[in-house]
């Protein structure tokens, strides 16, 4: 088997945080949020990165993270463009928004021929997380099955106190598999409790803080990257004609159709780490003393 590789998606545009949060330094040594995924990945045995970034921007990427790390871990980029798209398909006029997480991952198809995990690239997992996918991937096989994993985080360690956030909220059986994913895309903390939305808060159904949710770390082997080149004019196809501008390719849609078919398993391994990201501009100053309590518990060196 070969060795797990990280795939951190970074092309996103940040709309809601106003820049490009990817790079902005959370701490006083100059470090961004990236830095601390990068180390925790390592130490758990990922030797080598992809960022999925726009090309535009790879030089400030190279600059800022890849030669940086360039003693420790691996640097490889693949490039999310908004006109990769299948043989017959075109992008329809006005459109600029990405194709989403799941065309994002495709893009790095070229240079994955083995197991792998996804993150985000603004968001803090935790050490454990990677620990847990990193063990994952080198002790499970594809059988008659697909063997994939995902890491789950308690709804109400992941949520933002300045505003609503997007989560995929699962369900899990009693043998620790997922069942379903679904996407709630308006959630907040509602008193001591949660909520969710779907109609722009006029209404709000209420929510177990402990339910677990998907902050988009995955574990997949090589296979996914097949499904996902297969299911994505399947999407297209269905998906332009009544949504042209804004229709996305998840990456938990289409785990989600692999599930519902029974063509894969996703077992969740469950953590009580704390994520955190900057979904908000204001969610940057608690980001950074929680990044600084970190540093205080011995969990990273003050330069690394």
């Amino acid at each position: 088997m070969n060795k797990p590789v990280l795939v951190i998606m970074a092309a996103g545009l940040g709309s809601r945080y106003g820049g490009s949060k990817q790079i902005d330094p959370v701490d006083d040594q100059g470090h961004i949020l990236m830095d601390f995924s990068l180390y925790d990945a390592r130490q758990a045995g990922f030797e080598k990165v992809i960022f999925i970034i726009r090309e535009e921007h790879k030089e400030v990427f190279d600059e800022m993270i890849g030669k940086r790390i360039a003693d420790h871990m691996e640097a490889a980029y693949a490039f999310q463009e908004l006109t990769d798209l299948p043989e017959g398909f075109a992008v329809p006029e006005g459109r600029t928004k990405p194709w989403g997480t799941g065309h994002a991952v495709l893009s790095a198809a070229a240079q994955i021929d083995g197991p792998f995990a996804v993150i985000n690239a603004d968001d803090y997992y935790g050490r454990e997380a990677f620990s847990l996918i990193y063990d994952y991937l080198t002790t499970h096989q594809d059988d008659e099955k697909y063997r994939y994993a995902m890491v789950g985080y308690q709804l109400g360690n992941t949520l933002s106190d300045t505003g609503h956030v997007a989560r995929g909220v699962c369900e899990v059986n009693a043998e620790g598999y997922l069942q379903e994913i679904t996407e709630r895309t308006r959630i907040i903390w509602q008193g001591e409790g949660a909520a969710w939305s779907e109609d722009d808060g006029t209404t709000w159904h209420a929510i177990d803080p402990m339910t677990p949710v998907s902050m988009n770390l995955w574990g997949f082997s090589g296979s996914f990257m097949q499904e996902l080149q297969a299911g994505f004019p399947q999407f297209l196809a269905a998906n332009l004609p009544v949504n042209p501008l804004k229709c996305e390719y998840f990456l938990p849609s289409a785990v989600d159709r692999l599930l519902q078919e029974g063509k894969a398993s996703v077992q969740v391994l469950r953590t009580g780490e704390k994520w955190f990201g900057m979904t908000y501009k204001e969610d940057r100053a608690q980001v950074i003393r929680m990044i600084e309590e970190k540093k205080q518990e011995g969990f990273y060196p003050k330069s690394f």
